[in-house]
């Protein structure tokens, strides 16, 4: 790789375009700018209690109480204490972000190219179409950033998985998977790391093959097998404290297994109900717009939707002329501007015209050792990503393939073509110019059909594309008006057009300069610049639809978004990212947010009723919410909130509420919030004697809701043997009350002259939370489905819980000795590289 002076001048200059090219698509980062992301706005929101814990006592807690009445912290920003691999990573991301991120698919991609075809001109080619793929700048612009920093590790521990089997640079291709398989873990995305490794088996299966038909020793495949699993063992074995912590969370979230026996659940089976995983399923001609990106209208808010819509309103308002009318308008429309299978999208998997058009002559051109691996995995997950609309193959995946039940989004699983496609883009355009084994003439027919047949879709496309994509969906059609859907049809076939036409243009000159370039009427390098350059404009005009510099903001703005100052200056530099002028329009709440929590500083929650309770976290940040925001919530708790806050029986949502200490409901609308107490809350903790036994979940929830939790428990018949020789008998004089709360750890005094049974309005977690009595741990139980109780008996007692999971200081163990172990076999192999460098030396002296 490094074999001249020349080529690693080379390399670092790529390394210097790479930096210079991140720098100026994020260019407003110069200027102390910061990206406003949708996501990590609400990660602040129910981070922030995580936050300040961090920075007041030095220390981490591994519970919050900010959202959903409480939850692990290790899906929202929890650092691991000895956590040496994420000191390495933050040295990758040495630039400000979002430029980090795109430096990290660039350069990542760059080292993978210098693999695989050791060129370092095809090299910077491939990382400029994999780096600039649109679906990046869409998932950064949301603020998904442990995806796309996943991915961006996707290029590097392949990279050390081909030296392994192919370039058998056994000791060099170790070091690199393992760093970089830890590297991923770290980025904390498990769902684009399993996508991934679907594809990789192929690449196994592949190398399997060719070793049964001798075209490689079975040697060298057991052996490459052998380092590239120790590899991933330790580079897994280095995430330990994260792993081990997520294993043990995801097994009581929705993720997990299944409580309640229903029409959407089954008890005991794992992973999420068929309808949430495959909601964002991919259309089957959707897929195409992996070369054409406005083939079904690009994201649901496109560039020109409010002109269409102004339109529609002109049109609506001129014709419609009875209120049976304009609830058909209302029922039929959708989005402006996408028509596609998904119930919305951001934008679309755009790969670029130029790349996939290099990707099919690739899969002619390309070594066989590649080519059928790619060409297979490539086929599986465009198939996986269709989700719903293939449900044959689908299903079986839910159902039989280990873990897939625990993703959702099929569509994203497009990453790895994503991926493959620039490589098998840049393998075929080597082998193309240097292959002397291909004849010239075979050359020429491969690149004349491919041409013919791309463009030739493309046009028909264009020319009946009406009649093919119809450019409107089902509801569309049946409740538009059809004044308004032809010209809903006109517009999108417009756009349509203009993406399609520009296609067709990148792909002649792409053609044109290939076909030049083989007839030496163009030098190669020439060919390479100009097809660099035709992919560049390609990919930088469609990213900066959706990712552009008015997705910047001022950087105490992007910091603190749930500020409550200044609100009529931010609107004024908001310009047109509609987003945050959401965010200043939820001012008002957010004052009386603040004025709750600087009033009434005791530990309580808040029920906003007037954002969306379950998909805001702007409470969680001023204080501790009955909602919030996140994908991975705890069963039980995702459970009580589609049973009672799903429901119009106002009593029993009251009594869920009261229950779990809401001492406040915000209600009004956004200009004009009001604050209402709630004195019927349960409290921090209270004592029962009269207790309800049921005898499944189902009848545990349900009873929850019916009765009054102030002077009822309803307990699991599985813990009656908890109450073996414990009598519970009234006190009305009795006395429970929370003296001090950090969200890790809580102080309660008790008095009673009988025994009690106390429930706390803490959700019950049963890994790592201890309760003590008087100092002594002891047992206790889960109440009313989701909470914690403990039986008290007589006297005057100290109750304390505190979180302390062991699986931390296990993990931080195995993270440990796995990142020693890497460092020690590390060493030991390059001293025996070094070795053999020495001997090679001496040898030629």
């Amino acid at each position: 790789m490094f074999k001249n002076k020349k080529n690693l001048i080379f390399i670092l200059a790529s390394l210097v375009v790479f930096i210079l090219l991140a720098i100026v698509y994020a260019n407003p980062v110069i200027s102390g700018k910061r990206l406003m992301q949708h996501d990590i706005v609400f990660y602040k929101g129910g981070a922030e209690e995580l936050l300040q814990y961090r920075a007041n006592n030095e220390n981490e807690t591994y519970w919050s109480d900010a959202m959903f009445g409480g939850m692990p912290t290790y899906q929202t920003g929890a650092q691991f204490r000895g956590d040496v691999i994420k000191k390495i990573d933050d040295l990758f991301l040495f630039l400000p972000k979002p430029a980090n991120y795109l430096f990290l698919l660039f350069a990542g991609f760059f080292f993978l190219g210098m693999v695989a075809v050791r060129n370092w001109k095809y090299a910077l080619l491939g990382a400029t179409f994999f780096g600039l793929s649109t679906y990046f700048y869409i998932i950064i612009s949301a603020g998904h950033n442990g995806k796309v920093h996943t991915i961006a590790y996707f290029a590097p521990l392949v990279a050390g998985i081909l030296l392994v089997y192919f370039r058998k640079k056994y000791i060099l291709g170790f070091i690199t998977t393992t760093l970089f398989m830890g590297l991923q873990i770290c980025a904390n995305h498990p769902q684009m790391t399993y996508y991934l490794f679907l594809g990789l088996g192929f690449l196994f299966l592949s190398e399997l093959i060719r070793a049964i038909k001798g075209k490689i020793e079975w040697r060298h495949f057991l052996i490459s097998t052998g380092i590239v699993a120790v590899a991933g063992i330790i580079g897994v074995g280095m995430n330990s404290q994260r792993i081990m912590a997520n294993a043990e969370y995801v097994k009581e979230t929705v993720r997990g297994k299944q409580i309640l026996n229903d029409k959407n659940h089954t008890a005991g089976k794992s992973g999420m109900d068929k309808e949430s995983i495959t909601m964002w399923s991919y259309g089957k001609l959707e897929t195409l717009n992996l070369f054409i990106p406005r083939l079904m209208g690009g994201a649901s808010q496109e560039e020109g939707s409010d002109k269409i819509m102004e339109q529609i309103q002109v049109l609506a308002q001129d014709n419609i002329k009875s209120q049976q009318e304009y609830d058909m308008f209302l029922r039929g429309f959708g989005s402006p501007t996408y028509w596609g299978d998904q119930p919305s999208t951001s934008g679309p998997a755009y790969q670029g015209a130029v790349v996939c058009f290099l990707a099919v002559l690739g899969f002619f051109f390309a070594g066989r050792k590649y080519r059928y691996w790619i060409l297979g995995a490539s086929i599986l997950t465009i198939f996986l990503a269709w989700g719903s609309n293939f449900s044959a193959l689908t299903d079986f995946f839910i159902d039989y393939v280990p873990l897939y039940n625990k993703f959702r989004a099929p569509s994203s699983i497009l990453v790895v073509v994503e991926f493959l496609f620039p490589l098998i883009a840049i393998l075929g355009l080597y082998k193309f110019f240097t292959d002397e084994n291909l004849t010239e003439e075979y050359k020429k027919k491969i690149l004349l059909y491919v041409s013919g047949s791309v463009l030739g879709i493309t046009l028909i496309l264009m020319v009946f594309g009406k009649g093919i994509l119809g450019f409107y969906t089902a509801n569309e059609k049946t409740y538009l008006p059809p004044y308004v859907l032809d010209y809903l049809i006109d517009e999108r076939a417009s756009m349509f057009q203009t993406d399609a036409l520009k296609a067709i243009i990148y792909v002649l000159i792409t053609a044109g300069v290939l076909f030049f370039g083989l007839k030496k009427k163009l030098n190669v390098n020439i060919v390479l610049l100009i097809i660099g350059f035709v992919s560049l404009f390609d990919l930088w005009t469609v990213n900066r639809r959706y990712l552009n510099d008015d997705n910047y903001v001022d950087k105490t703005f992007a910091d603190y978004p749930f500020q409550t100052e200044n609100s009529e200056y931010l609107m004024s530099k908001a310009g047109d990212n509609s987003f945050v002028q959401s965010l200043l329009q939820q001012t008002e709440v957010n004052k009386a947010l603040q004025t709750i929590a600087e009033k009434d500083k005791d530990h309580y929650r808040i029920f906003n009723n007037v954002l969306g309770t379950f998909s805001e976290t702007n409470t969680s940040y001023f204080k501790s919410s009955i909602g919030g925001y996140h994908a991975v919530k705890l069963r039980r708790y995702d459970d009580l909130i589609n049973k009672y806050f799903s429901t119009t029986d106002q009593v029993k949502t009251i009594r869920i509420l009261n229950m779990l200490n809401t001492k406040y409901f915000l209600v009004g609308d956004q200009q004009k919030p009001e604050i209402s107490p709630n004195p019927e809350a349960n409290g921090n903790a209270w004592f029962v004697s009269d207790i309800k036994f049921v005898n499944n979940p189902n009848e545990e929830l349900n009873e929850t809701g019916n009765l009054d939790t102030k002077k009822i428990a309803v307990i699991s018949k599985d813990d009656k043997a908890y109450f073996n020789g414990k009598n519970l008998v009234k006190d009305s004089t009795a006395f429970l009350a929370l003296k001090s709360y950090q969200p890790n750890e809580l102080s309660f005094d008790s008095s009673s002259k009988t025994s009690q049974l106390a429930v706390f309005s803490e959700v019950y977690y049963p890994h790592g939370w201890n309760v003590y009595l008087d100092g002594n741990k002891v047992d206790y139980i889960k109440a009313n489905y989701l909470l914690r109780a403990l039986y008290v008996p007589a006297g005057k007692h100290k109750i304390e819980m505190k979180f302390e999971p062991a699986v931390i200081e296990t993990g931080k163990l195995f993270s440990l000795i796995s990142f020693g172990l890497f460092v020690l076999l590390s060493l030991i192999g390059i001293y025996f590289l070094f070795k053999d460098s020495r001997k090679s030396e001496i040898a030629k002296a």
